[in-house]
């Protein structure tokens, strides 16, 4: 019998690259530019032009919502992707700022998909009906988290 167990990053949800992540370390230079990646049940992967400290106390805030979601974190891993760019793993806290992190995540691709029916159909939606069109198409294909 086969038991392969499932990757962790597969646990992890794509986040529309577009969308922009603010990680504020005392640790890491000012001009740091970050992308939210990835976000799973216990933190999130981003994109930075900057290494940080593994170990070191966060404060994500990801500021396409109103008002914009903010919460602690720590960083758990830093890998190198090449000269210009490190991916950061970053935890959350608490186990409720995991899931509300999942809600933005969602609001960030309904946002997306109203950007992309705007631009490809020429439609212009409201968030109400942006959300309800994407929740038909996609929210079952949206990965769970256990």
């Amino acid at each position: 019998m086969n038991h392969m167990r499932k990757s962790p990053e597969r646990a992890y949800l794509r986040h529309p690259a577009e969308m922009p992540i603010h990680v504020h370390c005392e640790h890491a230079p000012k001009h740091a530019a970050h992308r939210m990646h990835n976000v799973c049940r216990g933190g999130l992967a981003c994109r930075s032009d900057a290494p940080l400290p593994v170990g070191a106390q966060v404060s994500i805030c990801i500021p396409v919502v109103h008002p914009p979601f903010e919460v602690p974190g720590e960083v758990v891993w830093c890998r190198r992707i090449d000269d210009t760019c490190y991916e950061l793993g970053l935890r959350f806290v608490s186990a409720e700022d995991a899931f509300a992190a999942r809600m933005v995540e969602q609001l960030c691709h309904i946002e997306r998909y109203r950007r992309e029916v705007a631009e490809q159909e020429g439609r212009a939606i409201d968030a109400e009906t942006a959300a309800a069109e994407w929740i038909a198409k996609f929210a079952g294909h949206f990965p769970r988290i256990n």
